[in-house]
């Protein structure tokens, strides 16, 4: 069976020499008792509840998958047993409101703690994932009364949540959404149609599940225009003044679960609604914005799973190569006897499959804590302008993120298959689950071909184009403080090359937009690759800045430090010149893609 420990080392590392935390974080007005001490306690003790409850039942749960029958769901042993403990220790609401019986902590710190869980099972960590996200729509865009009833229960695990926007006929593109929400007496609609793919759709770990649903008033507008959200329980709670004495059935039903090549132990369901009860959440037809609200929350979700599978993998593929003896490597040491295998790890290739899943995992946990601050920012700042610019920081970023980091997590865990030989084509090892549940985090939450439209199509024009402007001014202004670092000279100069492309590329691509969106819909994965690669560029020149300043401070941990500045040395000599084919590719233009007709494939 696969092991796991958290990487408590390179999170405290990032928190204390990279960002700052204390100075970022904890200075925020409702975070000042959040100290270092604090958080390395709180993530500690999340690594220890995963190693203990989580990581026994991942296998076994993948085995055994969840069971339909009878219209209802059931999870694999263990699970309840690990929910309920989960909540117990008050997992689901760290970054909640005290106000709801959550902690009040800093959104950071509890996706952080969501890393870690994903670590132990990506599927267990999905229940409590989605009831964040689907509290934060809430939070953001529900009635008082709507608040009062389910937030507390969502905020303490009580009862789950999921986000219901796909159908039969609509995938992505949720203008043909056909579910319908008829008004009845009091505020109180109706709502008919079928859901697909919905995560945690139907299970046994709660009494009550919370679905957020885009459906259409009778008089709505055709397209996205026409949507609404409605908040529409599983089973209705009765209450007065917003104390429940109790649950009746509504009329929501599973009809299946998927049989999925990976989170096996995760529901997705098909949901069928007839004629339920639901309430309106924002405006009418003003769904989508509200929408949108869980849909971002629920995307820098999937970066951060992405990187716990792609952490466990990485972890077990160190392991095995420290352990597996195969044939004589060119480095062979000396003093290893002639006729001795030496470990994998030895042979250069080998290692540099594992330099680059440890390029990837630790540069892409780098970034999305980066990003998670933001979130700290935009919750407790007291200045509307800083709290704008954070906001917008994320719109521009969270595509990128969503897709860059699900794209190297997939690349992660088809490495530690490799590593591991024919034994990682074995489930007992765990790493081909890695591989199957890590395929997964490309597609949902939007394909990543969709977030790499979205960038080029919409977030590069943010704000008039300043919102990039300003990230790029950002690197400039860190390539600025750190070029006259005779031992980090190597790396500013790659970066400041890889950046000039990606400023090229994007004068491109915005040209393309208004004169040729064909040109631009072609180049947009390209692109998004481009962005993430600088973007991951910049993360490890701050990390090896970080890791070259504590040195002449740590000599006790000289090991750890070195091994950042070996790694982003690495990253900027074998991994970041993809940038330069990313640009020729955009460069060059679609007209090998557009030109062959449909009947020459």
């Amino acid at each position: 069976m696969p092991t796991y420990r958290a990487p408590i080392s390179d999170l405290v590392f990032l928190l204390r020499d990279v960002f700052d935390y204390e100075r970022q974080t904890t200075k925020l007005p409702g975070f000042e008792e959040v100290t270092l001490d604090v958080v390395v306690a709180i993530l500690k003790g999340a690594g220890e509840f995963v190693q203990a409850r989580v990581l026994p039942i991942n296998l076994s749960g993948d085995a055994a998958g969840c069971t339909w029958e009878n219209g209802s769901v059931t999870t694999p042993p263990g699970y309840r047993a690990a929910y309920d403990a989960y909540c117990a220790d008050g997992w689901v609401g760290l970054a909640a409101e005290r106000e709801h019986g959550g902690h009040g902590l800093p959104p950071s710190l509890a996706l952080i703690v969501r890393e870690l869980v994903a670590s132990g099972s990506m599927s267990f960590g999905m229940y409590a994932g989605l009831t964040q996200s689907a509290y934060r729509a809430i939070l953001a865009h529900a009635s008082e009364a709507i608040k009062q009833i389910y937030l507390p229960k969502l905020a303490d695990g009580t009862w789950t949540g999921t986000m219901c926007l796909t159908e039969p006929q609509s995938g992505s593109d949720l203008s043909s959404i056909r579910t319908r929400a008829q008004p009845v007496d009091d505020g109180e609609f109706q709502i008919t149609g079928t859901k697909i793919f919905i995560s945690s759709g139907d299970h046994d770990l709660t009494e009550n599940i919370v679905h957020l649903v885009l459906a259409r008033l009778p008089d709505a507008p055709s397209g996205t225009r026409g949507l609404s959200l409605f908040v529409v329980p599983k089973r209705v709670p009765i209450h007065e003044n917003g104390v429940i004495s109790s649950t009746v059935p509504n009329p929501v039903s599973c009809g299946s679960i998927e049989h999925k090549m990976g989170i096996r132990a995760q529901s997705t369901a098909v949901l069928n609604f007839d004629g339920a009860r639901g309430w309106l959440i924002g405006k009418p037809n003003g769904g989508m914005r509200a929408m949108f609200t869980m849909m971002n929350s629920s995307r820098i979700g999937v970066a951060v799973q992405s990187v716990g599978v792609a952490e466990i993998a990485w972890q077990n593929a160190l392991a095995y190569a420290k352990e597996r003896r195969q044939g004589r490597s060119p480095m062979s040491s000396h003093s290893n006897p002639i006729g001795q295998a030496d470990p994998i790890v030895a042979h250069p290739d080998v290692r540099k499959h594992l330099l680059t899943m440890k390029a990837y995992v630790e540069g892409m946990r780098a970034l999305y804590v980066d990003a998670a601050m933001h979130l700290d920012i935009k919750a407790k700042h007291p200045e509307q302008a800083v709290r704008d610019t954070a906001d917008s920081t994320l719109s521009l970023l969270t595509p990128v993120i969503k897709a860059f980091i699900s794209d190297l997590a997939l690349d992660v865990t088809e490495r530690g298959i490799q590593v591991f030989g024919g034994h990682g084509y074995i489930h007992e090892n765990g790493m081909e689950q890695f591989y199957r549940d890590a395929r997964i985090v490309p597609l949902y939450e939007g394909t990543n071909s969709i977030q790499a439209l979205d960038l080029v199509l919409r977030k590069l024009a943010l704000n008039d184009g300043s919102v990039v402007e300003l990230y790029f001014s950002q690197l400039s202004a860190l390539l600025d403080a750190q070029r006259f670092n005779p031992r980090l000279l190597d790396l500013c100069t790659a970066l400041e090359d890889s950046l000039n492309l990606l400023r090229e590329a994007t004068a491109i691509l915005s040209r393309y937009v208004d004169e040729n969106p064909s040109e631009a819909a072609a180049a947009a994965s390209d692109y998004l690759r481009m962005f993430g690669l600088v973007a991951l560029g910049a993360t490890w020149l701050r990390i090896a800045v970080a890791a070259d300043a504590a040195l002449a401070q740590s000599p006790e941990n000289v090991d750890f430090l070195t091994g950042k500045v070996k790694t982003a040395r690495f990253y900027f000599q074998c991994l970041l010149p993809d940038v330069k084919i990313r640009h020729g590719i955009i460069t060059a233009g679609a007209r090998s893609v557009n030109d062959i007709s449909e009947v020459e494939f």
